[in-house]
């Protein structure tokens, strides 16, 4: 078998209590070999199979301290199978069920193009710039940043990240670059008590980011063009409807949406953020929550005592993570019984020494309670 082999005909044909079964039965066979560890935009099924579920910090965390199981087995996306390969002791083995489940942010930002923009930012200031690059992020992403002196964030710990690159004893830079979400660097400049002006857009597909001088001058945070899918279809008319709806209402949202809307919520912060704050919620609050709607759908139905809904009326689902299926996991886990693993995610010893300093950084520091 080839390490990224297509899913074989026959898991296709199966029915979900025969999968089911079938993983059930691979879990017990693999034992303490196996750690599976699932993000909270997966759906219900795969949840219900996960050794440990979170949002990319607390999984980042979770792997890092995997040190007897021989396969952590990641129902996420390929950046947070990177990651978890980079944390990963020697002789552990991650495997990413579907070798098509990627990330279209993390693809925004290539490691070679950071190094340009770095290079091109030095040569219209004398001011110290390092990257800060979000989790969400390849590899070869972290491997420059790391290099460059520079950290990973979460959204959870973003605002503290940005305060280390700042502080002289810290990263000690004047300015950050922060890397490829733009409105998590804006948003966290702003809770940091940052003006919209210290923001400055880069663009990596434009020349010198489409900035002067000027530009980065009066800038502390240069923005990297990227964004996330998924939390771009949250609007600020999406927040005036549910407040019209229900007058009662609290709206929370992840910092990966735009700035209008986090303007006009009453609480930001990322999943694990929202997760904690709206299980302490009194019984018979309100919420409208503004992320992946798998997670909202199941805080609902774990809480029914209280009103949850997602702040679209659509559905905000990131398709990319809904690769991860039944019976992808079930051929995932035979494979390992087979001893033949298949869509094993590694990443070259040259890169995964500089980007295991940008994870060591972000994982040393601590986040806040909410944002």
């Amino acid at each position: 078998m080839t390490p990224h082999e297509r899913l074989p005909d026959r898991y296709g044909k199966m029915d979900s209590p025969e999968l089911i079964q079938g993983i059930a039965a691979r879990k017990r066979d693999l034992g303490s070999n196996l750690c599976i560890l699932g993000h909270h935009y997966q759906r219900d099924e795969i949840i219900e199979h996960a050794d440990f579920v979170g949002d990319s910090l607390k999984l980042s965390q979770t792997a890092a301290r995997q040190r007897k199981a021989q396969y952590v087995v990641f129902c996420g996306v390929h950046f947070m199978a990177e990651s978890a390969a980079i944390l990963s002791s020697p002789g552990q083995t991650v495997i990413l069920p579907n070798i098509r489940a990627s990330c279209p942010m993390a693809a925004m930002a290539r490691g070679t193009d950071i190094q340009a923009a770095i290079e091109e930012i030095a040569a219209l200031t004398n001011e110290k710039v390092i990257p800060v690059t979000y989790v969400n992020s390849t590899a070869t992403a972290k491997a420059v940043t790391g290099s460059l002196g520079g950290a990973c964030c979460t959204s959870a710990n973003a605002r503290n990240v940005f305060r280390w690159a700042l502080d002289p004893s810290g990263g000690g830079a004047t300015k950050i670059l922060m890397i490829p979400d733009e409105h998590l660097g804006r948003n966290t400049a702003i809770a940091l008590g940052y003006g919209v002006d210290a923001c400055a857009l880069y663009d990596p597909a434009l020349p010198g980011g489409g900035l002067q001088a000027k530009d980065i001058r009066r800038a502390t945070f240069l923005l990297w063009k990227g964004h996330c899918y998924v939390h771009q279809q949250f609007t600020s008319e999406h927040v005036r409807a549910i407040r019209k709806q229900h007058g009662d209402i609290t709206v929370m949202v992840h910092p990966e949406c735009a700035r209008e809307v986090v303007a006009l919520a009453d609480l930001t912060g990322s999943t694990e953020q929202i997760i904690r704050v709206v299980s302490a919620a009194e019984p018979g609050s309100c919420w409208a929550v503004g992320t992946e709607s798998h997670l909202v759908n199941r805080l609902a139905k774990r809480y029914l005592d209280r009103f949850i809904c997602c702040l679209s009326p659509g559905t905000p689902v990131c398709v990319q993570m809904q690769q991860i299926d039944l019976p992808h996991l079930l051929w995932a886990l035979d494979s390992l019984v087979s001893d033949h693993p298949v869509n094993v995610v590694a990443v070259p010893e040259n890169l995964a020494s500089n980007a295991w300093l940008a994870l060591r950084r972000m994982l040393d520091i601590i986040p806040e309670n909410v944002f």
